[in-house]
Formats: C-alpha cells, sequence, structure tokens
C-alpha cells in the first residue's frame, strides 16, 4: 500500500481552521459580549467628559485593559484547537480560562496598553516629522521595529499564560526572548495576519459606497470572527514551537537541579528535608485532583517544575499505596 503524503502545513491549519469554524464563531461571540459592554462604556466616557479628537484614541484604547481578562478565553479554546482536540468544550472552557487568569490578564493589559499606546504615538509623529526632515527615518524604523518586538511578545504571553503555571517574569522573559529567537514562526504568524486583514479589508472596500453598511460588517467581523481566527492563526504559527522550547526548559532546570544536589552530596552541603516537608508534599500528592483527558506525554506545572502527568499519576499511586500500608 503506498504510503500517504505528508500533508502541507498551510493546508492542515487551514483544514483545521474550517472544521472548528462554528467553534471559534462561538468563542468570538462570548468575546464580543464584553467587548461590545466596555467599547461603549468607553466612547460614552469620551462624549461626557468631552474629550477632544486628539485624545480620543488614547482614550478608547484604555478598553484593552478591562477586556483583555476575556481574550484568555478566545486563547485557551483556540491553543486546545492547535493541539489537535476534536471538538473542544468552548463555553466551560472559555469560562474558566477567564476566571483562572483574570488577574493576569488584567497585568497583560495594561502592558498592551502601553505597547499600543507607544507605538501609535511614536510611529504616527515620526511619519508627519519625516516629511519635515529625512533625519526622523532613523527613529521612525527604530519605533516601527521595536512595535514589532512588542508584537511578536504578545503572541506568546497570552497562550504561555493559559498553559503554563509559571511565574509572570519568566512569560515576559520567555515571550521577549522568542520574539527574537522564533522570527521565521513569528512572520509567518504575521503573514496570517495580514491575509486576514485583506480579506477583511476586502469586505469593507466592497461597502464603500454606504457608511451604514460599513459599520455594519465591521461590527460583524468583529464580534463574530476576527479576533478568535486571529487568535487561531497566531497559535497554529507559534504555539508548537513555544510548548517543545518550554518543555525541554523545564526538563533541563530538572536535570541541573539533580546535578546541583548530587555535588552538594559530596560535598556534604545537601539541604536536609524535614519530615514536615515530606508529609506536606505526600498530602498535595495525595489531594491532587488528576484531570484523566489530559494525554499521558503532556507536561503539568506542579510544585514548582513542568512534569509529564504520567509521572504525576505515579507519584500520585505510591503516595496512597504508602498510605494504606
Amino acid at each position: 500500500m503506498a504510503s500517504q503524503a505528508p500533508t502541507i502545513p498551510i493546508v492542515a491549519v487551514t483544514t483545521r481552521l474550517f472544521r472548528n469554524l462554528p467553534r471559534l464563531i462561538l468563542a468570538n461571540l462570548l468575546f464580543a459580549i464584553p467587548f461590545a459592554a466596555f467599547t461603549a462604556l468607553t466612547w460614552g466616557c469620551t462624549a461626557l467628559f468631552g474629550v477632544s479628537d486628539d485624545y480620543r484614541v488614547f482614550v478608547m484604547l484604555l478598553t484593552l485593559i478591562p477586556l483583555f481578562p476575556f481574550y484568555a478565553g478566545i486563547a485557551s479554546v483556540t491553543v486546545k484547537m492547535v493541539e489537535g482536540e476534536e471538538k473542544p468544550k468552548v463555553c466551560s472552557r472559555f469560562f474558566s480560562a477567564v476566571k483562572d487568569n483574570f488577574g493576569r490578564f488584567l497585568v497583560h493589559g495594561v502592558v498592551l496598553y502601553f505597547a499600543v499606546f507607544f507605538s501609535y504615538f511614536s510611529i504616527s509623529m515620526y511619519i508627519r516629522l519625516v516629511g519635515q526632515n529625512t533625519m526622523f527615518i532613523l527613529p521612525l524604523i527604530i519605533s516601527i521595529l521595536v512595535s514589532l518586538v512588542f508584537l511578536f511578545a504578545f503572541f506568546y504571553i497570552p497562550a504561555m499564560t493559559v498553559m503554563f503555571d509559571i511565574p509572570m517574569r519568566y512569560i515576559y522573559k520567555n515571550a521577549f526572548l522568542m520574539s527574537f529567537g522564533e522570527l521565521k514562526n513569528n512572520f509567518i504568524g504575521l503573514f496570517g495576519l495580514f491575509f486576514l486583514s485583506i480579506i477583511c479589508s476586502t469586505f469593507l472596500i466592497a461597502c464603500t459606497g454606504s457608511a451604514v453598511a460599513v459599520i455594519i460588517v465591521t461590527a460583524v467581523l468583529a464580534g463574530v470572527l476576527v479576533p478568535s481566527v486571529a487568535a487561531f492563526i497566531i497559535h497554529s504559527a507559534v504555539y508548537k514551537r513555544m510548548y517543545e522550547m518550554l518543555s525541554d526548559s523545564a526538563n533541563r532546570t530538572d536535570r541541573s537541579r539533580k546535578i546541583d544536589e548530587k555535588i552538594d552530596q559530596k560535598r556534604g552541603k545537601a539541604k536536609p528535608v524535614s519530615d514536615e516537608e515530606k508529609r506536606q508534599l505526600r498530602e498535595s500528592i495525595k489531594n491532587l485532583e488528576i484531570d484523566e483527558s489530559i494525554p499521558d506525554d503532556e507536561y503539568i506545572y506542579f510544585n514548582g517544575k513542568m512534569v509529564k502527568q504520567s509521572v504525576i499519576k505515579k507519584m500520585k499511586q505510591e503516595a496512597l499505596e504508602s498510605e494504606e500500608s
């Protein structure tokens, strides 16, 4: 029997996109509710307090901060689709991700606001100045490059937050390192977003004869499709490599720790572990709820490091057996 031809990555991603399109639309609709609410609230405040047109855009951008925790839901759903999970439970996963990551995504929203503020302000300012003096081309290029770094970092930050229980400083450190170190995948994701923007622009250009039609099409695209599809495109480009790097980093950290412990033991400097610490660890393992839907080879963050699901199961079984004996 002839061997099956390998699937071209873009074909596989496109097939998975259309197969999951109804669930992407559902996730987007869940996101659209707070999106519409916060946008209307911010717009109302600008009208109520008479914010001038020069500052209106910066006030409207404040919507990103309270809205971004709800993007955790989209990130969680789309990552599971990219991982190949068939028919993920959209509503439960969406709200669980929002609840579990609300505080962290608020911080991300603040960082994102200042990143967008810097990008918009600096690039628009230097574009105007270049028309007066070409010496401003260099700071314009620098501003664009810095904005790209922020954009690439936010390709990783949401997925890393919802899928890995690691400290915030490591999330940002890893994200900015990968924004430089994974340029190939970053530009693939950027190209995918560019292609999505072309499709959206085509619909908008077709409606240029009517302002009402433009508003309706924009609302439909934003409320039904764009955020979730954009997240799916980004995670399809970067998530696999990010997961491999973080898992490998966790293994290297664990191996390094064990080597350091052996060296300390030979030097007589090993840190003694008290009976109370051992008892607390056994109790935490025994009381640990294991999600059987997670594959055994998937890494779970437990007790300060990434550990395979199969190892956690074995540890719990051993803890229960020791209690019975």
